[in-house]
């Protein structure tokens, strides 16, 4: 095994799991001898072969290996490293359980978005089927709404979301200057939210960011008496990825009906294109209207704000 190569043996039924969740992720699928498929994205190739040998190829084989076949396909966890979901004493994917992940932390434009999903063993198998995984690797907005909406359904409106604004970002970093504080208010609070919804919660998992105290301190009075852990690679874990996907998808939304607001297309991100578009608006509007669509401590203000001067 190495980090650009893997084989594996996997079931027919296991096979043919995998090509459902390839084809969700809009991978080019291709009829090859002595295989059941071939797939192509990004310059990873993955190969299907009739004896039951699955051939991945590519820079992109690690992600494919550890955030689909091992969380929902082979269900072992060996490429590379163990994550530290599978070390842990704690209750199993499919136990009752919460997942905490956040949308737009890396984002210019937009809000900070925080969300906690809850699933049963029911719920949890559901979402394993239909190939819920970390958003950072679904690129299509209308992929991840139609994820969302599925997490939703699942779980019986088991989630909670909460979006800070960027006016309130923006007072809140100016006030902690900490971004992992803003971080652990939104999961504390996302958490809580949760609880009121689904009382019968006893663990929630998130990624770790930070100090572990971090979070911990900022827990409120329902999430005090759960147990909350953190890991990294956390992803891997249904509950977690549901949330990434919640929260993604309330991202893009509250991102759009901004543009909406200002009359322009925001990027996401933080590409020249993001400091192009944020030179416009102070340049139209003043950098104290910016604030209203963006998170002002970045360097791309400062970016943008020379841009706009030299145009001027």
């Amino acid at each position: 095994m190495s980090a650009t190569g893997y084989v594996c043996e996997l079931t027919k039924k296991q096979i043919d799991k995998l090509k459902g969740i390839l084809e969700y992720q809009y991978w080019e699928l291709a009829t090859v001898q002595y295989a059941h498929w071939q797939a192509r994205k990004n310059k990873t190739t993955i190969t299907a072969y009739t004896s039951g040998k699955v051939s991945m190829q590519g820079k992109g084989t690690a992600e494919v290996v550890q955030f689909i076949i091992e969380p929902y396909i082979s269900k072992e966890f060996r490429f590379g490293y163990e994550s530290e979901w599978t070390k842990m004493d704690n209750p199993k994917m499919l136990e009752p359980h919460s997942g905490i992940d956040e949308s737009g932390k890396g984002d210019y434009f937009g809000p900070l978005v925080i969300a906690a999903v809850f699933v049963t063993e029911e719920s949890a198998r559901v979402l394993i089927d239909a190939g819920i995984q970390d958003s950072k690797n679904i690129k299509s907005d209308k992929k991840m709404a139609f994820l969302a909406q599925k997490v939703k359904t699942a779980t019986n409106g088991g989630f909670a979301l909460v979006s800070i604004g960027n006016e309130a970002y923006n007072r809140m970093y100016d006030k902690l200057k900490n971004i992992n504080k803003i971080l652990a208010w939104g999961h504390a609070r996302s958490l809580e939210n949760l609880l009121e919804k689904r009382p019968e919660c006893k663990h929630a998992i998130s990624d770790r960011f930070g100090r572990k105290s971090t979070v911990l301190e900022a827990l409120m009075s329902r999430g005090k008496k759960i147990h909350l852990e953190q890991y990294t690679k956390a992803e891997s874990d249904v509950a977690v990825a549901a949330a990434s996907i919640v929260a993604r998808d309330e991202f893009v939304k509250r991102l759009g009906q901004l543009g909406d607001q200002i009359g322009k297309v925001l990027p996401k991100g933080a590409s020249s294109k993001v400091v192009e578009r944020a030179s416009e608006i102070i340049s139209e509007y003043g950098e104290e209207e910016l604030g209203k669509y963006a998170k002002l401590h970045f360097r791309i203000t400062e970016k943008s704000r020379n841009s706009a001067n030299k145009t001027d």
